[in-house]
Protein backbone atom coordinates (compact mmCIF):
# COMPACT_ATOMS: atom_id res chain seq x y z
CA UNK A 1 0.00 0.00 0.00
CA UNK A 2 1.57 3.23 -0.70
CA UNK A 3 1.17 6.66 1.53
CA UNK A 4 1.12 8.79 -1.36
CA UNK A 5 -2.03 10.53 -1.41
CA UNK A 6 -3.30 14.17 -2.33
CA UNK A 7 -3.33 14.77 0.73
CA UNK A 8 0.35 13.70 1.62
CA UNK A 9 1.32 15.84 -1.20
CA UNK A 10 -0.68 18.42 0.15
CA UNK A 11 0.74 18.78 3.24
CA UNK A 12 4.46 18.39 1.77
CA UNK A 13 3.82 21.03 -0.21
CA UNK A 14 2.81 23.01 2.80
CA UNK A 15 6.24 22.23 4.45
CA UNK A 16 4.20 20.41 7.57
CA UNK A 17 6.28 17.41 8.99
CA UNK A 18 3.83 14.38 9.46
CA UNK A 19 4.47 10.28 9.59
CA UNK A 20 2.50 8.15 7.56
CA UNK A 21 0.97 4.74 9.67
CA UNK A 22 -1.01 2.32 8.18
CA UNK A 23 -3.47 0.04 9.26
CA UNK A 24 -5.95 -2.60 8.57
CA UNK A 25 -8.93 -0.55 7.60
CA UNK A 26 -12.20 -2.57 8.95
CA UNK A 27 -15.45 -1.10 7.31
CA UNK A 28 -17.18 -3.47 9.17
CA UNK A 29 -16.79 -1.78 12.50
CA UNK A 30 -19.50 -0.02 14.43
CA UNK A 31 -17.52 3.15 14.85
CA UNK A 32 -14.57 3.33 12.51
CA UNK A 33 -12.25 6.10 14.02
CA UNK A 34 -12.25 4.00 17.26
CA UNK A 35 -11.23 0.60 15.11
CA UNK A 36 -8.78 2.85 13.67
CA UNK A 37 -7.05 3.93 16.96
CA UNK A 38 -7.26 0.80 18.41
CA UNK A 39 -5.36 -0.42 15.26
CA UNK A 40 -2.38 1.58 15.74
CA UNK A 41 -2.33 2.08 19.47
CA UNK A 42 -3.66 5.41 19.77
CA UNK A 43 -5.82 6.58 22.35
CA UNK A 44 -9.25 7.37 20.85
CA UNK A 45 -9.46 10.97 21.46
CA UNK A 46 -5.94 11.60 19.52
CA UNK A 47 -7.33 10.44 16.73
CA UNK A 48 -8.78 12.50 14.49
CA UNK A 49 -11.85 12.17 12.23
CA UNK A 50 -12.91 14.52 9.08
CA UNK A 51 -16.60 14.76 9.66
CA UNK A 52 -18.20 16.67 6.58
CA UNK A 53 -21.23 18.62 6.99
CA UNK A 54 -23.83 20.65 5.38
CA UNK A 55 -24.07 24.50 6.83
CA UNK A 56 -27.55 25.71 5.80
CA UNK A 57 -26.82 23.77 2.65
CA UNK A 58 -22.90 24.97 2.36
CA UNK A 59 -20.42 22.50 2.45
CA UNK A 60 -18.02 22.80 5.83
CA UNK A 61 -15.48 20.14 7.20
CA UNK A 62 -15.39 19.52 11.31
CA UNK A 63 -12.08 17.58 12.39
CA UNK A 64 -13.03 16.21 15.93
CA UNK A 65 -11.47 13.57 18.34
CA UNK A 66 -12.91 10.11 17.38
CA UNK A 67 -14.72 8.86 20.36
CA UNK A 68 -16.56 12.25 20.30
CA UNK A 69 -19.97 13.45 18.36
CA UNK A 70 -20.84 16.61 16.73
CA UNK A 71 -23.52 18.52 17.67
CA UNK A 72 -25.09 20.20 14.89
CA UNK A 73 -26.63 23.49 17.15
CA UNK A 74 -22.61 24.01 17.70
CA UNK A 75 -21.71 23.04 14.54
CA UNK A 76 -24.04 25.35 12.96
CA UNK A 77 -23.54 28.09 15.27
CA UNK A 78 -19.93 27.64 14.46
CA UNK A 79 -19.88 28.55 10.80
CA UNK A 80 -22.22 30.99 11.49
CA UNK A 81 -24.80 29.57 10.48
CA UNK A 82 -29.13 28.53 11.48
CA UNK A 83 -28.62 24.73 10.88
CA UNK A 84 -26.35 21.89 10.26
CA UNK A 85 -26.84 18.41 8.77
CA UNK A 86 -24.09 15.20 7.74
CA UNK A 87 -23.34 15.83 4.48
CA UNK A 88 -24.53 12.58 2.16
CA UNK A 89 -21.83 10.01 1.98
CA UNK A 90 -21.89 9.99 -1.89
CA UNK A 91 -21.76 14.50 -2.11
CA UNK A 92 -18.82 14.18 0.88
CA UNK A 93 -17.05 11.81 -1.68
CA UNK A 94 -17.81 14.13 -4.65
CA UNK A 95 -16.79 17.29 -3.34
CA UNK A 96 -13.53 15.85 -1.36
CA UNK A 97 -12.35 13.22 -3.92
CA UNK A 98 -11.84 11.36 -1.18
CA UNK A 99 -13.79 8.04 -0.48
CA UNK A 100 -16.14 7.48 3.28
CA UNK A 101 -13.39 6.10 5.92
CA UNK A 102 -10.69 8.54 4.28
CA UNK A 103 -11.76 11.72 3.92
CA UNK A 104 -8.62 13.85 4.90
CA UNK A 105 -9.21 17.83 5.51
CA UNK A 106 -5.92 18.02 4.09
CA UNK A 107 -5.85 18.47 0.02
CA UNK A 108 -9.25 18.11 -1.04
CA UNK A 109 -10.82 18.34 -4.41
CA UNK A 110 -13.13 21.49 -3.33
CA UNK A 111 -11.91 23.20 0.02
CA UNK A 112 -14.54 23.78 2.59
CA UNK A 113 -14.31 25.77 5.41
CA UNK A 114 -12.63 24.17 8.42
CA UNK A 115 -12.83 24.10 11.69
CA UNK A 116 -10.68 21.89 14.53
CA UNK A 117 -12.25 20.86 18.08
CA UNK A 118 -10.94 23.22 19.77
CA UNK A 119 -9.59 20.29 22.60
CA UNK A 120 -8.05 18.38 19.86
CA UNK A 121 -5.49 21.71 20.20
CA UNK A 122 -4.39 21.01 23.49
CA UNK A 123 -2.82 17.61 22.65
CA UNK A 124 0.44 16.75 21.24
CA UNK A 125 0.97 14.71 18.61
CA UNK A 126 -2.72 13.10 16.72
CA UNK A 127 -3.50 10.88 13.91
CA UNK A 128 -5.51 12.48 11.28
CA UNK A 129 -7.10 10.31 7.76
CA UNK A 130 -4.28 10.18 5.29
CA UNK A 131 -6.35 10.27 2.44
CA UNK A 132 -7.36 7.02 1.77
CA UNK A 133 -9.06 4.17 3.44
CA UNK A 134 -6.10 2.73 6.26
CA UNK A 135 -3.88 5.50 6.13
CA UNK A 136 -3.36 7.92 9.45
CA UNK A 137 -1.14 10.70 9.75
CA UNK A 138 0.64 11.54 12.55
CA UNK A 139 0.94 15.36 13.37
CA UNK A 140 0.88 18.17 15.23
CA UNK A 141 -2.95 19.31 15.42
CA UNK A 142 -1.87 23.65 15.62
CA UNK A 143 0.60 23.06 12.98
CA UNK A 144 -2.42 21.03 11.11
CA UNK A 145 -4.80 24.13 11.90
CA UNK A 146 -2.46 26.70 10.31
CA UNK A 147 -1.22 24.83 7.07
CA UNK A 148 -5.60 25.01 6.42
CA UNK A 149 -6.22 28.21 7.49
CA UNK A 150 -8.96 26.57 9.35
CA UNK A 151 -10.24 27.91 13.27
CA UNK A 152 -11.27 26.21 16.66
CA UNK A 153 -14.55 25.99 17.86
CA UNK A 154 -16.17 23.72 20.47
CA UNK A 155 -18.11 21.03 18.35
CA UNK A 156 -18.60 18.44 20.39
CA UNK A 157 -21.89 17.36 22.52
CA UNK A 158 -21.04 17.02 26.37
Amino acid sequence: MSGATPATQWLRRAGIAFRAVEYRYDPGAERVALQAAEAIGLPPERLLKTLMVEVDGRPACCVVPGDRNLSMKRVAAAFGGKAAAMMPPDKAERLTGYRTGGISPFGQRRPAPTLFETAALAMGEVAINGGKRGLLLLLDPRAALAALGAGAAALCAG
